[in-house]
């Protein structure tokens, strides 16, 4: 299960999933996942929905702690347990970036795991390589340690098709560019990430990348974006959390 297998592919379970996580519905997206329960991937679906739903909220760690208990204790094989160390190190990341509980140790230890574990060529390893980019980033090494992976990620994601992880991989491309000062390069980058989004229509990730866009235009265009993000970011619900701040919004 990588991320571009969870967007719609004509199956109408896959499909009304992806809807609702799009919209910020990730318990509800998860509910209908449980209803296949001890099909391949489904636990480990759960879970990652969970997880994403406390990154965008800062909310549900126990049901997502819960849901990736159970993925992990499924029996499988090596890509499975490498895909629940991935999601326990996303899980570990998230909690520590938003100030929940410093869980950086643990995410670093996940996430090495599922690096051991996946194989050379498993679907799974641009995902994997996206999370050591925001690990290093966010966590260790700063914006330039995070590149290689980024990078990596990057060019997996573009040659599997898997547009949705691409949209995020020129979001923190264009982070990078951002904080070398290279402008040009960062706006590229931040247009192609709203472009993604807008075409895939996930709705939940565009007001970050108008923000994003709009922290390297200026004048009335900057406002624009700003003020669309703003729309987007109380029609959803108030979600991303995090964002709020940069929107202006108490």
């Amino acid at each position: 299960m990588a991320n571009g297998d969870l967007q719609d592919d004509g199956d109408p379970l896959t499909g009304a999933v992806w809807r609702l996580r799009s919209r910020g519905c990730w318990a509800e997206a998860a509910d209908l996942v449980a209803e296949r329960d001890g099909e391949p991937g489904a636990a480990l679906l759960r879970a990652m929905l969970l997880g994403e739903g406390c990154l965008y909220t800062g909310e549900g760690w126990e049901r997502a702690e819960d849901a990736l208990r159970a993925a992990e204790a499924v029996p499988t094989d090596d890509e499975g347990r490498g895909a629940a160390a991935c999601e326990r190190g996303h899980l570990a990341w998230a909690s520590t970036l938003l100030g929940v509980r410093d869980r950086t140790d643990e995410a670093r230890a996940a996430l090495g795991r599922a690096a051991a574990l996946l194989p050379p060529d498993s679907p799974r390893r641009a995902l994997l390589d996206y999370r050591r980019g925001l690990l290093g980033e966010y966590l260790s090494d700063g914006p330039q340690g995070a590149e290689a992976a980024y990078r990596r990620a990057h060019a997996a994601a573009a040659a599997r098709g898997d547009l949705l992880l691409l949209s995020g991989t020129w979001r923190q491309l264009g982070g990078l560019a951002l904080h070398s000062d290279d402008l040009g390069e960062a706006r590229r980058a931040f247009r192609e990430s709203l472009r993604l989004r807008e075409e895939l229509g996930f709705l939940v990730g565009i007001a970050p990348a108008l923000e994003a866009l709009a922290s390297v235009e200026s004048g009335r265009e900057a406002e624009r974006l700003r003020e669309e993000a703003r729309r987007l970011f109380r029609m959803l619900g108030g979600v991303p959390r995090w964002l709020a701040p940069r929107l202006g919004i108490a």
